[in-house]
């Protein structure tokens, strides 16, 4: 009787041990996500308030650049090692939208050639 028992916990231990290795992690996704058609409609000269109706509220908002703001967007796939970071920051001067550098966000369309 006292073998069985020893067996049997032999076996619920190897078990549980077994079934700790495949752990399962979410994935992660953090910030402000931009889609395309999003971008497609930022412009330089568009106001703060414009800004933030299209965009929403920036992800940081430096106290020391106040004409800066900052949308950053990550995303950690569960047990990879593999992370996708995409950060837009826009520069305003006097409440105007001045300077706009995209990286990793989707590419906006191209403006239409109009001279012809």
């Amino acid at each position: 009787m006292r073998k069985i028992l020893i067996q049997t916990g032999v076996f619920i231990l190897l078990g549980l041990s077994a079934s700790a290795c495949s752990v399962h992690q979410i994935d992660i996704q953090q910030g402000n996500v931009i889609e395309k058609e999003q971008l497609d409609k930022l412009k330089t000269g568009m106001t703060r308030k414009q800004v933030n109706f299209l965009l929403g509220t920036p992800m940081l908002q430096d106290p020391f650049h106040k004409n800066r703001w900052d949308y950053v967007y990550s995303y950690k796939v569960g047990n990879e090692d593999t992370l996708e970071l995409r950060k837009l920051t826009l520069h305003f001067k006097k409440d105007v939208l001045k300077k706009i550098v995209n990286k990793g966000y989707p590419n906006p369309k191209k403006p239409l050639d109009t001279a012809n």
